[in-house]
């Protein structure tokens, strides 16, 4: 790990002024993510902004919307009386990811924030466009296993990790951030980015711009809504595909449905075919699986990873009928 200067800041204005100061410090909030690539000499810091004293935890309730403090625990807000009440999908897939340790440490700005990636990020022997611009991809002629078939470029193939963003995704939620004394809201949809020709951004934050809250429309799902996640092993594993749904159902008629994915893009993937089709249909298996063989026409399978149109098509019936019986 390169040496880099720790600044521990008081609130929140404090830590977007360092950060300004020198734009090539990063944010600390609960380090799952930055350690783990400072550690590989992925992310080399000139400086560490701890943002551990400035509060941002609060879980609370308005009118219309639940408020998700940036700095809260993933742990914290699965657990949290409001997110049990109005979005049990949402605890769910916060659940569904990492470990119980890491869910104690992760926050859910940070959870946002984590690197989309693959191994070959990691490796810094290996070219990697999102590491170093104009590097190359390795992952293009490599093992791509893990990696996207919807959204990627020549530039990059990798895939978005989090289980808790899918779930967002799929309730529309709107992230909060602040930055000078402003504020701004950007919709989930508008938040993540697919790579295109420049595959190191990430999201749609501007250099300093701290988030400080996710909004949470009360939806209108009911018990209709699931998570399915399939993966290599049970627990501490990335998503190979994961499906988050909310259903609106009247007398047996769709008249919503929220579709996200996962483990397909370099970004939660909102399944907007299949949202289109459903809309006014019956809830019927037999709609689900023109749902899903629609959504996954597009898909783009690299070398090694053509199982997952299957693998997709499957998992998204199954979450449909799951969220169906409530």
């Amino acid at each position: 790990m390169n040496p880099f200067k720790f600044i521990s800041a008081t609130d929140s204005n404090a830590a977007i002024a360092a950060h300004h100061q020198n734009s090539r410090a990063a944010f600390l909030a609960g380090g799952t993510n930055l350690m783990d690539l400072m550690k590989e000499h992925v992310a080399l810091p000139e400086a560490v902004i701890d943002l551990g004293r400035i509060g941002l935890k609060e879980i609370k309730e308005t009118a219309k919307v639940v408020s998700l403090g940036a700095l809260a625990s993933n742990t914290f807000t699965a657990n949290h009386s409001l997110v049990r009440k109005y979005f049990p999908l949402l605890s769910k897939a916060i659940l569904a990811g990492a470990s119980a340790q890491i869910r104690n440490m992760a926050t859910n700005g940070g959870n946002l924030l984590q690197r989309t990636r693959c191994s070959y990020f990691y490796d810094i022997s290996m070219p990697c466009n999102k590491r170093k611009p104009g590097s190359g991809c390795a992952a293009m002629e490599g093992f791509n296993r893990m990696h996207a078939i919807f959204g990627w470029s020549d530039h990059c193939v990798a895939v978005y990790p989090s289980d808790m963003a899918i779930a967002l995704s799929a309730m529309d939620a709107r992230i909060k951030v602040s930055s000078d004394g402003s504020q701004r809201e950007i919709e989930m949809k508008d938040f993540h980015l697919l790579p295109g020709t420049h595959p190191e951004k990430d999201n749609s934050l501007s250099s300093g711009e701290l988030i400080t809250s996710i909004e949470l429309p009360k939806n209108s799902f009911g018990k209709h809504w699931a998570y399915v996640k399939v993966r290599d092993r049970n627990s501490y594993a990335f998503a190979l595909v994961s499906v988050a749904v909310g259903l609106q159902i009247n007398n047996n008629i769709i008249e919503s449905a929220k579709i996200a994915m996962g483990g397909v893009a370099h970004k939660p993937w909102r399944a907007l075919k299949a949202e289109a089709f459903l809309k006014g249909k019956s809830a019927t298996t037999a709609n689900f699986i023109k749902a899903a063989a629609m959504e996954m026409a597009a898909a783009k399978p690299l070398s090694h990873n053509q199982f997952k149109i299957e693998m997709s098509k499957k998992t998204l019936v199954s979450a449909m009928e799951v969220a169906l019986k409530g």
